[in-house]
């Protein structure tokens, strides 16, 4: 089922409604991104005056680079989620409008404010599960499949939540996503985060990839 889903998710990236939420995601998470390297340059650039540490700014730039890609490595799929969570819906009713008419007409609009909660909420669990499991990702590091392991069933099971989150209030009567469902999906959503180039369409991916999960376990029951 969730192959399915999967496969039935990917003519929706080249939908009108996904470029321009493309657009709006990749906008706001740079926009994000950016915030965060100035006040990394600022941090790094107070401290050296501070200390009279030498090197000016040319270290500072550097160090700033090198925290902006760390972070980034680690920050870049929670924050490009809870970004899309924002607009989540757009994506959502374009997908059912397309394949699924009848649940479209009387789907939920679930609105800014339940909008605004849910990614606050992602964030919150994807920062503090991923900061909690830090000292085994280092440990694991030893290992040399460890750490990507771990990190992959981890945010498998995040990830499998927030879209989850995205289409199941549109649909309250509808049964839920079940739990083995959910986690391969994230599975899925979390190894494509992982690509190049490919994490900058996995929001979308993920989003239309929930809509037929959702709506294809409802077919086959």
């Amino acid at each position: 089922m969730f192959l399915t889903a999967a496969l039935r998710a990917f003519p929706s990236l080249f939908h009108g409604a996904a470029l321009r939420l493309l657009f709006k995601t990749l906008t706001l998470t740079l926009l994000i991104f950016a915030a965060l390297g100035g006040g990394i340059w600022a941090g790094f650039h107070a401290l050296r005056l501070h200390y009279g540490w030498g090197g000016g700014g040319l270290a500072e730039a550097t160090a700033t680079a090198l925290a902006v890609v760390a972070l980034g490595w680690l920050l870049f799929r929670a924050t490009a989620m809870a970004v899309m969570g924002l607009f989540a819906d757009d994506i959502v009713e374009a997908v059912e409008r397309q394949s699924y008419p009848a649940a479209a007409a009387m789907a939920r609009p679930v609105g800014w404010g339940r909008s605004g909660r849910y990614a606050l909420a992602s964030v919150r669990r994807t920062l503090g599960w991923n900061l909690l499991a830090l000292p085994a990702y280092l440990l694991l590091l030893v290992t040399g499949v460890g750490t990507i392991g771990l990190f992959l069933a981890l945010n498998a099971y995040l990830l499998g939540r927030d879209m989850a989150d995205m289409v199941e209030p549109r649909h309250p009567a509808l049964p839920p996503i079940g739990r083995g469902s959910r986690w391969l999906m994230g599975l899925l959503s979390a190894i494509a985060f992982l690509v190049p180039l490919v994490n900058l369409l996995a929001p979308i991916w993920s989003a239309a990839m929930a809509v037929h999960m959702l709506h294809g376990q409802r077919k086959s029951a």
